[in-house]
């Protein structure tokens, strides 16, 4: 039975509160916390708990974006729709990222948090900063970019785990099944059943979740602690504040707009959010969030579209956070950078805040790349917000998963593929785990 045929009051039942996965993740992140501060020893060898749940998610990763997105364009029938997603949603993604940008490089001048703290870049230590300076000359050419969109091999994009070249490839091979019609037809039954077993991998993996999220957190803390956030706190404060402005000035007035409510939809995916807090890594929770948004009332050939291509291009976090540590940079190390530079500054951040799209933790690494870019702001100041970085990332994959859940719902809406009495009954209920509905429904039926 198909969960969209569900009414949602009947899947309705009193469920005790450890029983939910998000208070599971909440209360891991929470024992990670005192664990990580209290006993910074244990802390420590606590990492690969988070490791291996990100390594088991991003196994799968690639499969269920190629399934998705085949499935998507597939079952859209008409080239001519797909093509309208697509446009519609790159649309989107680029202005809504362009505000974050604004919205990070006005917040961070207003502030000011690296304003008199005279950092003599010759006098950092940028040993732990020089993987990443290195990978920057990576991300600089643009050229070099759009070709490394095309994959050497039909599997490469799946081996590195490369976001844009599995996208790529699916889009082409999706094309070529559509185009193939009904001969098509047992290729895309072995698509589906392949995308099952996947999900019930998702399944399993998820039942850690909640470990995963506790050793994440641990290590972090025990490593960084509280004296990241005392030495850099004005910029770990700004940045927070940068995204609570993003969610109030951006995304509530779109959902309203839309016809939604934002902290409906953020409750409706806590568990998601609360995951990627924990682990900084938005690809833990990508299948998930796209069944999610199936559930939610989104057609299934949008979501299969819109979703992978918004971890592509829709980073609204970490543009946010791009533009707010760029300045600070420049801030602390009393590098002068007018407006003319910041908006040239902007421009830039445009084309690198998609170089780094399926490159796991990728975002320092495209910073310094967009520093070497504009050859105003030294790379090696980079070295300067290491400690801080993974409190910083732990807010913006937030924004990034709430923006990415917001722009599928709302292309779908445009193209009059949502069906709005289910999302709203889904919202005003909650979610509800499919294996516990298709129980509840088939004991009704008995």
């Amino acid at each position: 039975m198909d969960m969209k045929d569900i009414p949602v009051q009947r899947l309705k039942r009193k469920r005790r509160f450890y029983e939910d996965i998000s208070f599971q993740v909440f209360f891991g992140i929470v024992i990670g916390v005192a664990v990580g501060h209290y006993y910074p020893d244990i802390g420590k060898t606590m990492q690969p708990l988070g490791d291996a749940f990100i390594r088991l998610i991003q196994m799968v990763v690639g499969p269920i974006i190629f399934c998705s997105v085949c499935s998507g364009i597939a079952n859209a029938g008409d080239m001519k729709k797909v093509g309208r997603v697509a446009i519609k949603a790159l649309i989107y993604f680029e202005v809504i990222t362009s505000l974050a940008l604004v919205i990070g490089l006005v917040t961070i001048n207003v502030l000011q948090p690296g304003v008199g703290m005279n950092i003599d870049v010759n006098a950092l230590d940028t040993g732990a900063a020089s993987t990443y300076i290195t990978q920057a000359h990576q991300f600089v050419s643009t050229s070099a970019f759009l070709l490394n969109l095309i994959p050497k091999t039909m599997v490469s994009g799946f081996a590195n785990g490369d976001v844009l070249q599995i996208l790529f490839f699916s889009v082409l091979f999706g094309f070529g099944m559509a185009a193939a019609g009904e001969r098509a037809k047992p290729m895309m039954n072995v698509i589906d059943s392949f995308s099952a077993g996947m999900f019930w991998i998702i399944g399993l993996a998820m039942k850690i979740s909640p470990i995963a999220a506790f050793g994440a957190i641990a290590f972090t803390v025990s490593k960084f602690g509280v004296g990241s956030l005392v030495s850099l706190g004005k910029l770990v404060g700004e940045f927070y504040l940068t995204c609570g402005l993003f969610f109030v000035l951006i995304l509530l007035p779109v959902t309203y707009v839309s016809g939604f409510n934002l902290f409906k939809l953020m409750r409706y995916i806590r568990t998601e959010l609360l995951l990627v807090f924990g682990t900084s890594s938005s690809e833990s929770v990508f299948p998930q969030l796209l069944k999610k948004l199936e559930q939610l009332g989104c057609e299934k050939s949008v979501v299969g579209l819109v979703l992978p291509g918004g971890y592509s291009f829709n980073h609204d976090g970490t543009c946010l956070y791009f533009a707010a540590v760029a300045v600070f940079l420049a801030q602390a190390t009393n590098t002068a950078l007018g407006w003319e530079q910041q908006v040239g500054l902007l421009l830039v951040l445009l084309v690198t805040s998609k170089g780094g799209a399926g490159v796991a933790g990728s975002a320092i690494a495209v910073l310094a790349a967009t520093l070497a870019a504009t050859n105003a702001i030294p790379v090696s100041s980079i070295a300067l917000i290491l400690g801080v970085h993974r409190l910083l990332s732990s807010a913006f994959v937030v924004v990034n998963i709430t923006g990415n859940a917001v722009a599928t719902v709302v292309v779908a809406g445009w193209e009059n593929a949502l069906d709005r009495t289910r999302m709203q009954a889904e919202l005003d209920a909650g979610y509800i785990e499919p294996d516990i509905a298709i129980r509840k429904t088939t004991t009704m039926g008995t």
